[in-house]
């Protein structure tokens, strides 16, 4: 039977008796032998071992009684057993829904079934029930009994769960501005407050699918323990630290290795736990935000589906943020597919009091007095900066997935909105400074804890407006919140665009989205950010510079030029034009130009080429000319190049002819 392979066990199904008498027991004289005294029909008619009872019940016997090592039953089956020939062991088995006449009288004489033929010819086959008086009949209704009725229902009888002390204080008071924390080390210490609280402590359970050292876990070696079902063997090369490697039978880190598809079963035996043996447990999935939901996301879907609990920590987020570790490890997309889970909340938070806002959250939701079956995924970055404390009033904004961090200073002219998340905060707030102090464009900061939430609530809302059309229309947290607010939106994240892409159908104001769509390149943060153009210098506050006194259209775009202005332009002398996917040659090629701050929004990068779609459009190139700024001439001569190119870097000359 070992020779045999599983397309030939397909064939011999359907075969007569003799092809099964040639072709599986002829090549053996012994096996001819053991069925000579059967004929063709009694070899067609032989059960595969999966289908005997009996041999199913000794095997599992076996099993059970065996010692020392695991037991495997392989039990051999046929696809559609007991259907009939036209559908055992047929390809299109799946697709075959429904059965013949003729095939449900074959079925029924093969069940012994006490149905007649005039039922079977009826619209639909008749129910069969055997009896209240079956053995059948009666194991069934015991079944029911022991599950507590006939629908399936789960009975929870866990107690709700609430830190005694207060882990989240040391989180929300900050780091202060001289003190660089990072959001990984920032949950390091949440962890170890949850794992030291009397009331939850114990049932804290994290999961490392790597090496904790490279998440900072290691300072709960030492007090807490690396669980070891047989403890610690051997003397480990850092014996003589205090963070060493300390294994325990009784540890409480589950530090599994790189073996994520390995280390999602814990995540799924943790969290059911409450209703498995009535005992809730509390488990903290940390792993490399690249390979989590790439690995084992189908077992994310098993374990909604099993209605699970609990947090996965994507661990060194962001395709930027991550530097120097190429495109296997720079994640920039796992967040996109998280916000598409049905019983995942994603959150990318940028500051620490951001991340206890939503653990706490989580807390109560997941293991409150009405608990709810939901994971909770959180991106966390090695990037370190200071962590601010908390602003008042900011709670709810942060678990709905929007708030104002940081109000336009005072006194400019022009207004803007600037929206990021995660690690892209520092470069938000870069450029709110550059949009005050240099371009008289006063800027909002507002943090997107997370686009999901902001998306899910806002369909929520249209999908109420749609079933009570006669009724006053509801407005989403986002339209409300950003009701009133001048200048365009720019969002931006160390993720794809399509994070903060999901809440544009919604955004009432012009919104442009930057993000890091693409492969992760080994190099500096700065150079990251720079190649995709993320960067306050390179790409953010220009498309800011857009306000709505000035534009009609969407950021980025030289509207085409009226026929008065464009009938007599001013000559311009550009430095460069950029095609929508312009090379990345002109980064290594810098040019020392200074800005004028009336110059074009457009047209003010730090890093210039001297391209030579410039000099063939504009003639030769002068860089350096400082100019005052002609609006109109700029855009005509900008226009007629090609619709398609878009004036990177533009000075215009006083006193030319035209």
């Amino acid at each position: 039977m070992n020779a045999t392979v599983d397309g030939e066990y397909q064939k011999l199904r359907v075969e007569s008796g003799s092809y099964i008498r040639e072709h599986f027991f002829g090549p053996e004289p012994a096996l001819r032998d053991l069925v000579a005294d059967l004929g063709d029909d009694d070899l067609r008619r032989l059960r595969r071992g999966g289908h005997d009872p009996r041999k199913v019940h000794a095997a599992y016997r076996a099993a059970i009684d065996h010692r020392g090592a695991p037991t495997v039953i392989l039990a051999k089956t046929v696809k559609g057993w007991a259907l009939g020939p036209d559908f055992e062991a047929r390809n299109a088995t799946h697709q075959m829904k429904k059965m013949s006449e003729a095939e449900l009288r074959t079925f029924r004489d093969r069940l012994e079934l006490p149905i007649s033929d005039a039922a079977l010819a009826s619209d639909l086959p008749p129910y069969v029930h055997p009896g209240f008086d079956s053995e059948e009949y009666e194991y069934l209704m015991a079944c029911w009994r022991q599950l507590g009725g006939a629908l399936p229902r789960r009975l929870v009888h866990a107690r709700p769960l609430a830190p005694r002390a207060d882990p989240y204080s040391e989180l929300l008071t900050g780091s202060g501005e001289k003190v660089a924390v990072s959001t990984t080390s920032a949950f390091t210490r949440l962890l170890r407050n949850l794992m030291r609280d009397p009331e939850v402590g114990r049932r804290v359970v994290p999961i490392i699918p790597d090496e904790a050292r490279t998440f900072g876990i290691d300072a709960l070696f030492r007090q807490f323990g690396i669980y070891a079902p047989i403890g610690q063997r051997y003397e480990p090369v850092d014996a003589d630290l205090l963070l060493s490697y300390h294994e325990a039978t009784d540890g409480q880190v589950l530090e599994e290795g790189i073996t994520e598809a390995g280390s999602m079963a814990s995540l799924i035996a943790a969290p059911t736990a409450y209703v498995t043996w009535g005992q809730p447990m509390i488990p903290f999935f940390v792993f490399y935000s690249m390979f989590g939901l790439h690995r084992a996301g189908d077992l994310l879907w098993a374990m909604g589906d099993m209605r699970g609990r609990g947090f996965m920590l994507a661990a060194t987020a962001g395709r930027t943020t991550l530097q120097g570790e190429g495109l296997q490890h720079c994640d920039g997309h796992s967040l996109a597919w998280a916000s598409v889970v049905p019983h995942c909340r994603a959150y990318d938070p940028a500051f620490a009091y951001e991340l206890a806002v939503i653990v706490r959250d989580g807390l109560q939701r997941m293991y409150g007095d009405d608990p709810e079956d939901l994971v909770y995924y959180l991106t966390v970055y090695n990037e370190a900066y200071p962590m601010p404390p908390m602003p008042d009033g900011v709670e709810d904004g942060i678990i709905r997935g929007l708030y104002r961090f940081r109000t336009a200073p005072a006194g400019t002219t022009h207004t803007a909105q600037i929206v990021a998340s995660g690690s892209a905060m520092l470069a938000a707030l870069e450029a709110q400074r550059m949009l005050a102090d240099d371009h008289d464009v006063g800027a909002d900061v507002w943090s997107a804890t997370s686009f999901q939430q902001l998306r899910n609530d806002a369909l929520d809302v249209e999908r109420w407006n749609r079933l009570h059309p006669t009724e006053s229309p509801r407005r989403s947290y986002l339209e409300t919140v950003f009701a009133g607010v001048d200048g365009p939106v720019v969002a931006v994240t160390d993720f794809v665009k399509a994070v903060p892409e999901q809440i544009a159908r919604w955004m009432p104001q012009p919104f442009e989205v930057l993000g890091t769509d693409g492969f992760g390149l080994s190099d500096t943060r700065a150079e990251l950010r720079r190649h995709f153009e993320v960067d306050a210098p390179t790409s953010w506050w220009p498309r800011c510079m857009d306000s709505p006194s000035r534009a009609t259209s969407r950021p980025r775009r030289l509207p085409m030029p009226s026929p008065a202005t464009a009938s007599t332009p001013t000559p311009l002398i550009h430095d460069g034009c950029d095609a929508p996917g312009p090379s990345r040659k002109w980064r290594r090629q810098r040019a020392t130009v200074t800005a004028s701050p009336m110059s074009c929004w457009l047209c003010t990068r730090a890093t210039l080429s001297a391209s030579w779609w410039a000099r063939s459009a504009f003639g030769p190139i002068q860089p350096r000319s400082r100019v005052s700024w002609n609006s109109e001439s700029h855009r005509s001569k900008c226009a007629g190049v090609n619709a398609r190119l878009w004036c990177t870097c533009a000075w215009a000359r006083k006193g030319l002819p035209t």
